[in-house]
């Protein structure tokens, strides 16, 4: 659900983003605009924490990079910062946007688990936010 602070015409910056309260929602800012998602379901958390297993293990035997998730901000702009659900960088990448409290640059891999509330975002907004910031696979 887009949030109504930008109705006001005004775009929100990172500056905003960082105000929005932890309430256990994901908050995100696409192009200054806000949007909320509930927090996942059940099913979500299972697809989400099994992938997350699947590729941390394969990376433990190949360590050719890092493999992260959600809840940890990805930074593209002032205007633009997304929670995916997981994200990979490769060790080189790592060291470059890697900060201690989030994502500044584009990860190499983002994974976002679809949803009835996000899938449409997740495939449009989302997709051209990605493809526009460098994101090489979605």
């Amino acid at each position: 659900m887009k949030a109504a602070a930008s109705d006001r015409g005004m775009k929100l910056t990172y500056d905003d983003f960082v105000l929005f309260p932890d309430d256990g929602k994901r908050h995100e800012l696409i192009d200054g605009e806000h949007y909320v998602t509930p927090s996942p379901n059940t099913k979500h958390q299972r697809v989400s924490g099994n992938l997350h297993f699947v590729i941390r293990a394969w990376l433990e035997d190949h360590p050719i990079g890092q493999v992260f998730y959600a809840p940890f901000d990805v930074v593209f702009s002032r205007f633009d910062v997304v929670e995916p659900d997981l994200l990979y960088l490769s060790n080189e990448r790592v060291a470059e946007v890697v900060t201690a409290q989030h994502v500044t640059g584009a990860p190499d891999i983002v994974i976002e688990i679809g949803s009835p509330g996000t899938r449409r975002r997740d495939e449009t907004i989302k997709r051209r936010l990605y493809e526009r910031s460098g994101v090489a696979e979605y």
